[in-house]
């Protein structure tokens, strides 16, 4: 026999997994032992075992080892057995509902009762069952040749937004098609639209509108056809498309001239950072190798006799943070947190129309700011859970993550009391502004002040321009 056959390459397979399991239980004996010695007794080179420790295997650590070498053994078949019952049986025995599977066993078990016991009313009970379920399958075998396209108008809305989508249906065949039913799930729901009978190149859509209420993100698709029997003994389903997500956005009002006031233009203000390249002037130096020959100062040069070039202040641009709770702990309600977010990504949305250094982080980490897409698609994906780390530890976390930062927002609940905001205040490195909005839905706007914090009391989102204007008076 060929050294290549299967059953030579699985004896060696089991000659290597028998080899390994030996060298295994040589090892777990330990060091100083040999099989059929006695502890204490001498080994061959004379030497006794180390304190009489027994070399006796544990029988646990035998079938564990056991178990292991035959797992690595049968892995390969079974990954092979899993592939085939996947793609050959489990799509067969899908398409029979719990309905069908009952009728099935019931058939089976008329039978038997009436081999059995001699009844002829089971047999012939168990016939026409089993006869319900051979006519079920003419009902959905065959081939059905749809062209499906499901369009959303728009797959980023913002709550309360019309989301509307259709999808159309032909005929790609050149006979006609049988009434069918296609199914669309759209996140926990579905919804289902019937075909008519459809002749070939026939095209037949349908509209559709998704409610969004709330903020979420909504797979909407794959749309399926589902071909079934009266009975509904068998359900055969095709997939036709890929699924779609939509964006529901948290809702964002325009913070128009008001942006000015509460966002300082730090542009043009020196710092103590010297820079060879800015726009504020400090003083001439010496030149030295590598410097930009373009900020020698030619007359100062010629008076005395050496080159100088010009050294400028590093002057600093706003840099925006928001620190945005989502501990649910510290809201009163849903609508609280959900007020929040959308405080959140109104002023992060305006930041990004004003080409602002942005950055927003929570509890779980920073969000995505390069656009104001990335920005709400991040704040729809936003979940929020009771946890142990507080608004207090998300200002010093955010105090660490942008050092950089000009001006500092924390946006809390109204659970978050002035105690915890004079804490987080306390995290922020002087120079830096600081303000706190306070979510408190039916609240009058109001501004407070805690220390150098600005504490701005938001009842309703249409109302965050109106404190931010108090904050910049």
């Amino acid at each position: 026999m060929s050294s290549s056959t299967p059953l030579n390459r699985a004896a060696d397979s089991f000659k290597r997994a028998a080899s390994a399991l030996g060298d295994k239980m040589r090892s777990l004996r330990g060091p100083g032992s040999e099989p059929g010695k006695r502890p204490g007794q001498p080994n061959k080179r004379g030497q006794p075992n180390k304190r009489g420790r027994s070399s006796k295997l544990h029988p646990a650590a035998v079938w564990a080892e056991a178990a292991g070498t035959a797992g690595d053994f049968l892995s390969p078949a079974w990954d092979k057995v899993r592939a085939v019952w996947l793609r050959f049986v489990w799509p067969v025995l899908a398409v029979v509902s719990l309905l069908g599977w009952v009728v099935l066993a019931a058939s089976i078990g008329l039978w038997w009762a009436g081999q059995a016991w001699g009844w002829q009313e089971a047999k012939s009970a168990a016939m026409v069952a089993f006869l319900l379920f051979l006519l079920a399958i003419g009902f959905i075998v065959g081939r059905s040749a749809y062209g499906v396209v499901l369009d959303l108008a728009r797959t980023r809305v913002a709550v309360g937004d019309d989301a509307v989508g259709s999808i159309a249906v032909s005929n790609v065949s050149t006979r006609p098609l049988l009434p069918a039913a296609l199914e669309l799930p759209v996140g926990s729901n579905t919804a289902v639209f019937h075909l008519p009978r459809m002749k070939p190149a026939q095209v037949h859509e349908d509209l559709f509108t998704i409610p969004t209420a709330r903020r979420a993100v909504i797979v909407v698709g794959p749309v399926r056809s589902v071909r079934a029997d009266p009975l509904h003994l068998l359900r055969r389903r095709v997939m036709w498309t890929d699924p779609v997500d939509l964006f529901v956005h948290p809702r964002t009002v325009s913070l128009g001239s008001s942006a000015a006031g509460f966002i300082r233009d730090l542009e043009g203000m020196p710092t103590t950072e010297l820079s060879s390249a800015d726009v504020s002037f400090h003083a001439l130096r010496d030149y030295v190798p590598g410097d930009d020959r373009r900020h020698i100062h030619w007359k100062t040069t010629a008076r005395t006799n050496k080159l100088m070039v010009r050294q400028f202040e590093e002057t600093r641009r706003a840099h925006l943070a928001i620190s945005l709770s989502i501990n649910t702990d510290e809201y009163d309600s849903e609508a609280e947190f959900e007020m929040a977010i959308s405080v959140a990504a109104s002023i992060g949305r305006q930041a990004i129309r004003e080409q602002r250094d942005l950055d927003v982080l929570t509890q779980k980490g920073p969000l995505r700011c390069e656009t104001g897409r990335n920005l709400l698609d991040d704040m729809t994906r936003i979940v929020g859970a009771p946890m142990r780390k507080t608004a207090v530890d998300l200002a010093r976390t955010l105090s660490d993550t942008v050092p950089n930062a000009s001006v500092v927002f924390f946006v809390v609940g109204s659970h978050v009391t002035a105690t915890q905001l004079r804490t987080a205040s306390a995290s922020v490195p002087p120079g830096v502004r600081s303000l706190a909005v306070r979510v408190q839905p039916s609240a009058a706007p109001s501004r407070a002040n805690i220390g150098d914090l600005t504490v701005l009391t938001v009842g309703d989102l249409d109302d965050l321009a109106i404190v931010l204007r108090k904050a910049a008076a």
